[in-house]
């Protein structure tokens, strides 16, 4: 049961007029699909587990919008796979751990290339910056 692979597809930055007053981000991740991968990688008992995903920074008043979207490969025992493919099929719904797990590494991955679009495109960063306070 791990992470072995992360994979941008798509990537979208769109900067429209530019900022005036207030400014606000929302950033949203979703997992689209859920689907057995014909990995070799690991041991003869594992398989490997595709989570397709969507990141989204939208920008309000409307001056842009950031979208990637890619994959994570994930590898467990066989029988692991199955069940976890059945469950999202049927109710789109995956264990907590592995969730927690998949959502962390998108989150981490998209963050970084986000601000750096950002950056290239002349928008406000999608996460708060960190600042020194004088006292």
């Amino acid at each position: 049961m791990t992470i072995v692979g992360f994979l941008f597809t798509k990537m979208h930055a769109e900067k429209n007029d530019g900022v005036k007053g207030n400014v606000n981000i929302s950033n949203n991740v979703s997992i689209t699909d859920v689907k057995e991968s014909d990995a070799s990688l690991g041991a003869p008992d594992q398989k490997g587990l595709r989570f397709v995903f969507k990141f989204t920074s939208k920008y309000s008043p409307e001056i842009g919008e950031i979208s990637l979207e890619g994959n994570v490969l994930y590898m467990d025992k066989k029988e692991e796979v199955k069940k976890m493919v059945a469950k999202w099929k049927k109710d789109k719904n995956i264990d907590k751990e592995v969730m927690k797990n998949i959502l962390n590494t998108i989150l981490t991955k998209c963050y970084i290339t986000a601000l750096i679009l950002s950056k290239e495109i002349a928008l406000p960063p999608p996460i708060p910056m960190p600042k020194v306070e004088s006292k």
